[in-house]
């Protein structure tokens, strides 16, 4: 008997996107990480790899994380001579294309820490899109000195 409900049953998921009107997820994300920060240090920053799989442009327009009091979208930016960090209202995610948020470049900013980030531990990450949809996104809290090579000299 059980093994019939099983049979059953798969199908029946397989088509509830159809049934729904619901497509599947266009925008993947790969490699995500929070920076871990001394203790005190009141912030920290999440980077990751968003891919739009979609035929549609797409945005992240906003962020959020029990981690933190305020979530924001930054870039830095070259502004007479010296880099600075700029809050931005948006990230383009074109169709098709792999946008990469890393250090020295377009990242989530996590201010007003609510908790010491150790690494090992892993925080929660709710960003949204343009629709009003939201990626779930549970990223490892990593040491300054285990950053990837290719973002070592940001």
């Amino acid at each position: 008997m059980f093994i019939r409900a099983a049979i059953i049953a798969v199908p029946a998921i397989w088509m509830l996107p159809v049934v729904a009107g619901e497509s599947m997820p266009t925008i993947e994300v790969a490699a995500p990480y929070v920076r871990a920060v001394p203790p005190g240090q009141p912030n920290s920053a999440a980077f990751m790899q968003l891919s739009n799989e979609g035929d549609a442009d797409r945005a992240l327009v906003a962020a959020a994380s029990s981690a933190a009091d305020v979530v924001e979208l930054h870039t830095h930016t070259m502004v007479d001579g010296m880099m600075q960090m700029r809050r931005i209202e948006r990230i383009d995610l074109p169709a098709g294309q792999t946008v990469e948020l890393a250090p020295g470049g377009l990242h989530v900013m996590l201010i007003g820490l609510t908790r010491a980030l150790l690494p090992g531990e892993t925080v929660e990450l709710t960003l949204t899109l343009d629709d009003d949809s939201d990626v779930q996104v549970v990223a490892p809290v990593r040491p300054v000195g285990a950053m990837p090579m290719s973002h070592r000299h940001h």
